[in-house]
């Protein structure tokens, strides 16, 4: 007969299958642009109970959680031996973050995380903490990893305990499970965030996307999403940083932008993905938009909607940190099909869908931002100029109802 204890483990275990194994559906597409799901696809509760119960009833008799996890978010993202992998950035309790994978076999959802979480090995200067790794196949056959690095600002004050310094960890690997770690990429840059590998060398040096800033949390005279050339990976140095997407004022990146995920090839350029911020009263507010640049010339945008592409919506807008959507991984299969995760509020992941025909759809034809209250509401009166044709004849708002 099971004891109390063991119902009580199997009762932990089967609701963990339960939400795992729950069916994730689209929701209705309003924009054209891509699908929303009903659901996150990573949470904290997703995190195996094993990581964080101890099961021996001797040592636990009361089955306390001994190991609290906060928050699964900002995951790298790779197709990998036919697998969805998300590279999760999970927050402990105790404000630690590390690396777990999680693998589905449709990117929509029964993500399920592998045994162990990433042990990543550390530089000689031990990391506090490390988080939001963006994951890049290479084509020199490595795949890479790109993540944040913080430590104490050693010149800060004894009574100052949150001064800190981010730069960009470095890792690499042939199986995502074994990762040997290469020297912090080194810039002239203060401190660095949201630093991105191109998949792809650029005159034989190892090309990366870059966010340079003054202070940990400021960008400052850090001017926006930068581009820089290194010749050796294993001892990663930038010693140019030209910025190739800049802040501007009254936009939705004003305050800063950094690149998400590596950009994605097309035949019509670099299809980009990006994270801009903005401050209101309510604080920091995180939205996604995108923008292309030239095949061969890197540096060259090309076409750049205005305004945000996906911002936070609904449920989404509340969390650890709210009004924040952030994302640091998107799949593009052979198909045309893109998976992007992105994160909510910096606590649960999401998935939307869409396609490399809808975003350079969007990215080549959506108006640029004239960045005056008087060319925004120029581009609507063209906009209805052009429908008025299409508007003659009244709408039959019922043939939608008719042909569900």
């Amino acid at each position: 007969m099971k004891t109390n204890f063991e119902k009580q483990i199997a009762q932990i275990a089967r609701e963990q299958e339960e939400l795992i194994m729950v069916p994730n559906i689209a929701l209705p597409n309003t924009n054209g642009l891509f699908k929303r799901y009903q659901n996150p696809v990573l949470t904290a509760a997703h995190v195996p109970y094993f990581w964080k119960y101890d099961l021996n009833p001797l040592t636990n008799p009361f089955l306390m959680e001994r190991v609290g996890i906060n928050a699964v978010f900002n995951a790298g993202a790779i197709k990998w031996q036919g697998r969805y992998i998300l590279m999760a950035r999970v927050e402990g309790a105790d404000r630690k973050s590390f690396f777990a994978i999680a693998e589905s076999p449709n990117g929509i959802d029964n993500f399920r995380f592998w045994d162990y979480p990433v042990t990543m090995p550390e530089t000689n200067v031990p990391d506090t903490n490390i988080y939001d790794i963006r994951l890049v196949e290479h084509e020199d056959g490595w795949i890479y990893g790109l993540f944040c690095t913080e430590r104490r600002d050693p010149s800060a004050p004894e009574g100052d305990q949150s001064a800190a310094i981010a730069q960009c960890g470095i890792a690499r690997t042939k199986n995502l499970t074994d990762w040997e770690r290469l020297p912090d990429l080194q810039t002239k840059s203060p401190q660095q965030r949201n630093v991105v590998l191109h998949p792809e060398f650029v005159d034989g040096k190892y090309a990366f996307y870059t966010r340079p800033q003054d202070s940990f949390i400021e960008a400052g005279k850090g001017g926006g999403i930068g581009f820089g050339l290194a010749a050796d990976i294993t001892k990663a140095r930038i010693d140019e940083e030209v910025v190739i997407d800049k802040k501007v004022y009254h936009t939705v990146y004003e305050a800063k932008n950094g690149q998400g995920p590596a950009p994605i090839k097309t035949a019509r350029g670099w299809l980009h993905l990006a994270h801009g911020v903005r401050n209101t009263a309510a604080g920091l507010r995180y939205v996604l938009y995108v923008f292309l640049t030239d095949l061969n010339e890197l540096t060259k945008v090309t076409h750049k909607p205005a305004g945000y592409f996906l911002a936070p919506d609904a449920n989404e807008r509340i969390g650890d940190v709210s009004n924040v959507v952030f994302c640091n991984g998107w799949i593009a299969e052979e198909n045309g099909d893109v998976y992007i995760y992105y994160a909510s509020s910096d606590t649960r992941m999401h998935v939307a869908t869409t396609t490399i025909q809808q975003l350079l759809d969007h990215v080549l034809h959506a108006p640029a931002d004239g960045l005056r209250s008087a060319e925004s509401v120029q581009t609507i009166v063209e906009l209805i100029d052009q429908n008025k044709s299409f508007l003659q004849e009244p709408i039959d708002v019922n043939l939608a109802i008719r042909t569900q």
